[in-house]
C-alpha cells in the first residue's frame, strides 16, 4: 500500500510537471506570435508610407526610375510574403532598397527641401526605428522560446508535440557589409 501511494505521488508529480512545461511553452509561443504581430503592424505602416514617398519624389527623380521601381517591386513582394521566414527575407530586401532610395534622395537638395517629402521621410524614419525595436523584442522572445524547446527536460515535452513547438526564425543581418565595423577617419 505504501509503494502504491509513492507511485501515485510520483505519477502525479510527473503529470503536473508535464502540464506546467506544456503551458509554459504555449505561453512563450503566444508571446512570440504577439511580438511578430507588433512587427507586422509597423511593417504595414511602412508599406503604406512607401507609395506616398515614391509618388512625392517621382517628378524630381526622372533618372532614378530603376530605384523607384525596385522599391515598389520589393514592397509588393513583402506584402504578399507568407510565413514568418518569407516575410523576414522579403523585408530585408525591401529595407535594402529603401536604404538606396533614401541615399538617392540625399543627392537632390530641392527634394530634401520639399515639405511633403520631409514629412514622409521623418515618418518613414520613425517607423523604421519602431520596426527595429519590435524586431529586437521579437528576436529576444523567439530566442527564449527556441532555447526552451531545446533545453532538457523541456525538450521532451516539446518533442512530443514537435508540430506545435517549432523553432521561430530570427531577424538577422545577412549582408556582410552591414556586419562590418565602420571605419571612421577624423584626420583633416
Amino acid at each position: 500500500m505504501l509503494i502504491g501511494a509513492v507511485i501515485l505521488v510520483i505519477v502525479l508529480v510527473l503529470v503536473f510537471w508535464f502540464i506546467g512545461v506544456y503551458n509554459s511553452l504555449i505561453r512563450l509561443k503566444k508571446r512570440v506570435q504577439n511580438a511578430w504581430a507588433q512587427i507586422d503592424v509597423q511593417l504595414k505602416r511602412r508599406h503604406d508610407l512607401i507609395p506616398n514617398l515614391v509618388n512625392a519624389v517621382k517628378g524630381y527623380m526622372k533618372f532614378e526610375r530603376e530605384t523607384l521601381e525596385k522599391v515598389m517591386e520589393a514592397r509588393a513582394k513583402a506584402i504578399s510574403a507568407q510565413g514568418v521566414g518569407d516575410k523576414i527575407q522579403a523585408e530585408r530586401e525591401l529595407g535594402g532598397f529603401l536604404g538606396r532610395l533614401l541615399a538617392v534622395v540625399e543627392n537632390y537638395p530641392e527634394l530634401k527641401a520639399n515639405e511633403n517629402v520631409k514629412q514622409l521621410m521623418e515618418e518613414l524614419t520613425t517607423t523604421e526605428n519602431k520596426i527595429s525595436y519590435a524586431r529586437q523584442f521579437y528576436n529576444d522572445t523567439a530566442t527564449r522560446f527556441n532555447t526552451k524547446i531545446e533545453v532538457f527536460p523541456d525538450n521532451i515535452v516539446a518533442g512530443m508535440y514537435s508540430s506545435k513547438f517549432e523553432a521561430f526564425p530570427l531577424f538577422e543581418i545577412e549582408d556582410k557589409a552591414e556586419k562590418e565595423v565602420p571605419q571612421v577617419d577624423l584626420n583633416i
